[in-house]
C-alpha cells in the first residue's frame, strides 16, 4: 500500500471497525502467543479496503507459516502514525516491522531504530532480494549503500482526465491517444488547462507534496537537485514551472486538493465534471468508478518533448525494528510481503498500487484503466523523493508548507524562492 495524498492529508474515517475485524487487539512485540507460536506485530496506515486487502495475504501466510502469527497495528491518520511509531520506539514497545512514509524514512534512519537488510536480503534463501526491486524506488530508504527499508510498493502519480470535461470545454484531442503519438507536451497540457478554466471548470487538481510539483519541474525541463545541490529556485527552468504553478493557484486554473472543503473535495470534484485532470495514483481506481468509470483515463505528466520524462513515485516502507524480540519470524515476514509472491496477492483484483517488485506487473494490466500501461512505464523510468532531501527529517514537510503560502498568494514569487533556498541550505548543512 504505497500511501495516497489523502491519507497524507486527512484522517482516514470509519477504519476502527476494519481495524477490529482484521487484526484483534494492539500491542508490544512479543514472541509468544501462548498457543506456541511466534507473533510478529506489524502497523501501517490505511483506510478499510486496504486492511482487508492485508487480511488476504496474513490468511496466505498463515498457510506456509503455521508457527508464526501476525499481528497487526493500524492507525487510522497518516498525521498521526509516525509520531505514534516514534513515541512506540522510545519506549520500546514498537512492533517488530512496521510501515514508514517516503517522507519520514530519513528520520527513522537517522535515529537508528531500523534494521541494515542488505545482509538478510542477500540470503540464499532470501525472497526479497534488493535486485528484485526498481532501483529508483529506494529513495531514502538506501544510505550509504545500505538498504533500511524495502518499497512494500509502489504508486507513479500521473495524471487522470476527465474525457467529458475536456469535452465541455471544446478540447476534441485525447491525451492517451496524443502520448502515444509522442505529441503530449508540457505547451499542449497548459492550453487544455486554460480552455477548461474558460469553461469555468477547474483545470487540474493537485496535492501540495513533492510529486506534483517535482513532476511539473520535470516537465518544464527543470531540476531540483543538480549534483547533491538543491537549485529547485535558481534553476530557470524550474523557477517557470514554480511561477507557472502559483499564477494557476491563484486564478483557478490549478485546485490544492489540500484546501478544498469537505463534502466537495478533489475525488467529488472530479467525478462531477468540475475539472479536467486530478494528480493521482493507481488508488484513484476506487474513487473513478464512482463516476462512469469509462469515463476516465491515464496520461503521463507531460514533457517539453512529448517524450516521457521521469516522474515522481509515492513510495512507503517496510522496516524491520532494530530490536524486534524474533527478528528472523519478523523478517520472513516482512521479505514475504515485499516479494513477487506477496505484492501478487495485495494489488491482485483493482488493487490500490503498482507492485515494486519485478515480475508481477500482471496484476496492473487486469482491464482498467485502458491505459494501465502508462503506471508501469511511469514507474520503470521514475524515482522515489530525492534522496538528499528524503534523508534530511522534516525537509519535505518544510517545503511544502512554505510552497502552500506561494500558492495560495501569501507570499510574493521571488520572495518564495529566496525563503525556498535559504530553508534548504539551512537544512542540508
Amino acid at each position: 500500500m504505497s500511501f495516497s495524498r489523502a491519507a497524507k492529508t486527512v484522517a482516514v474515517l470509519a477504519v476502527g471497525a476494519a481495524i477490529a475485524a482484521t487484526t484483534g487487539c494492539g500491542g508490544s512485540s512479543g514472541s509468544g502467543s501462548g498457543s506456541g507460536k511466534t507473533t510478529v506485530t506489524w502497523s501501517t496506515w490505511g483506510n478499510p479496503e486496504e486492511l482487508a486487502r492485508f487480511k488476504d495475504f496474513e490468511k496466505d501466510f498463515g498457510k506456509r507459516h503455521p508457527d508464526i502469527k501476525l499481528k497487526l497495528q493500524a492507525v487510522p491518520s497518516y498525521s498521526d502514525y509516525h509520531s505514534k511509531l516514534l513515541t512506540q520506539l522510545s519506549s520500546k514497545t514498537a512492533p517488530d516491522v512496521f510501515y514508514v512514509g517516503d517522507d519520514f524514512i530519513g528520520k527513522f534512519v537517522s535515529a537508528g531504530v531500523v534494521s541494515p537488510l542488505n545482509d538478510k536480503m542477500a540470503a540464499p534463501d532470501s525472497k526479497a532480494k534488493p535486485e528484485d526491486f526498481f532501483d529508483g524506488l529506494y529513495g531514502g530508504a538506501k544510505k550509504d549503500g545500505q538498504i533500511y527499508g524495502i518499497p512494500n510498493d509502489a504508486n507513479p502519480e500521473v495524471l487522470w482526465y476527465d474525457k467529458q470535461a475536456l469535452k465541455d470545454a471544446g478540447i476534441t484531442e485525447d491525451p492517451a491517444a496524443l502520448n502515444a503519438q509522442g505529441k503530449w507536451t508540457m505547451a499542449t497540457y497548459l492550453e487544455m488547462n486554460r480552455k477548461l478554466k474558460a469553461a469555468d471548470k477547474a483545470g487540474s487538481i493537485f496535492y501540495n507534496w513533492y510529486g506534483s510539483t517535482y513532476s511539473m519541474i520535470n516537465g518544464f525541463g527543470g531540476k531540483v537537485y543538480d549534483g547533491g545541490k538543491f537549485v529547485g529556485n535558481t534553476d530557470a527552468k524550474s523557477r517557470e514551472a514554480l511561477k507557472t504553478l502559483a499564477d494557476g493557484y491563484q486564478n483557478g486554473t490549478f485546485l490544492v486538493a489540500d484546501n478544498l472543503p469537505e463534502g466537495n473535495g478533489s475525488d467529488v470534484q472530479f467525478i462531477k465534471h468540475k475539472a479536467g485532470f486530478s494528480a493521482g495514483g493507481r488508488w484513484m481506481i476506487d474513487t473513478v468508478k464512482k463516476g462512469q468509470q469509462d469515463n476516465y483515463d491515464i496520461v503521463p505528466f507531460p514533457s517539453q518533448t512529448g517524450q516521457l520524462m521521469p516522474q515522481t513515485v509515492a513510495t512507503s516502507f517496510l522496516a524491520l525494528n532494530k530490536n524486534a524480540k524474533n527478528a528472523q519470524a519478523a523478517w520472513t515476514f516482512l521479505s514475504e510481503f515485499v516479494s513477487k509472491d506477496g505484492q501478487t496477492v495485495r494489488l491482485k483484483g483493482g488493487g490500490n498500487a503498482v507492485p515494486s517488485v519485478k515480475g508481477a506487473d500482471s496484476v496492473v494490466m487486469e482491464g482498467y484503466p485502458a491505459h494501465a500501461q502508462t503506471f508501469v512505464d511511469a514507474r520503470d523510468g521514475g524515482f522515489a523523493n530525492y534522496p538528499e532531501e528524503a534523508g534530511v527529517p522534516e525537509l519535505t514537510a518544510s517545503i511544502n508548507d512554505l510552497l502552500m503560502k506561494l500558492w495560495t498568494g501569501k507570499v510574493g514569487f521571488d520572495q518564495a524562492m529566496n525563503d525556498l533556498g535559504s530553508l534548504v541550505s539551512a537544512k542540508l548543512r
